[in-house]
């Protein structure tokens, strides 16, 4: 099973039905903007989803939240970046950065589930598609989204594996955007613990601890971006296997 996982580790584990299409032509609008998408968006996300999600969150993988304090300082733009173990981890990094202004890049397959793909649009999720028609317009919004003071969040494992216990190899996506633009990276664990006291009497799954740990700013540039790209993701990497 574990070969046949690392064989396959850009495939997510759990499939859903896709039955709609989306179209993402050379001017379509990755970081949606406007006065009133913005104030239907934030109702949704700070009235509605934020109360719901903590409370849900809580009573189901008793969440706990640590490492807040890593993230009190950045006060620009950045990216963050988790390991995908959870359908809902999303979630779990929006209650982490509480009322900070957060994309969440995702695959266009979740955009393709109807009812879904409306609410996630309005909760801030970006579609990458498999397939880009004109990258440098995917490129130019979310440069200007961070330096907007924006955070964008990515899953370097790129797949989605439910209760994987371990840290994956990255993509060079996230790592490329903080290098583009002189950002630091936040770097979000996701870790599983057994549930204690009443609760392990009733719960098959384990609990959940989100980790904020130390953002990692790459000041030693090469000339070779790809070699700093690299750089960057390994020392990433590496923080986030504790």
């Amino acid at each position: 099973m574990e070969e046949q996982r690392i064989q396959d580790e850009n495939e997510d584990i759990i499939h859903m039905k896709e039955p709609l299409e989306l179209n993402i032509d050379e001017k379509y609008q990755y970081i949606k903007e406007g006065r009133v998408f913005s104030l239907f968006s934030n109702l949704l996300y700070y009235g509605i989803a934020f109360p719901v999600l903590t409370i849900l969150n809580k009573i189901i993988y008793d969440l706990k939240i640590e490492g807040r304090e890593n993230i009190r300082n950045i006060k620009g733009g950045a990216i963050s970046v988790s390991n995908h173990v959870l359908v809902l981890d999303c979630t779990m990094v929006g209650l982490a950065f509480g009322l900070r202004k957060i994309y969440f890049t995702t695959r266009e397959g979740s955009f393709k589930i109807p009812v879904i793909r409306k609410l996630i649009r309005l909760l801030r999720a970006v579609p990458i598609p498999s397939q880009i028609r004109n990258e440098e317009h995917l490129i130019e919004q979310l440069d200007k989204a961070i330096k907007d003071g924006k955070i964008i969040h990515f899953y370097p494992e790129k797949a989605l594996w439910p209760y994987y216990e371990k840290i994956r190899n990255f993509k060079n996506g996230a790592f490329n955007f903080a290098i583009r633009n002189d950002v630091p990276v936040i770097p979000i664990v996701i870790k599983f613990r057994e549930p204690k006291g009443i609760r392990k009497i009733f719960k098959r799954k384990k609990d959940v601890t989100v980790k904020i740990l130390e953002p990692i700013a790459y000041r030693e540039k090469h000339e070779n971006k790809k070699a700093s790209i690299e750089e960057l993701k390994k020392q990433v990497h590496q923080a986030m296997n504790f």
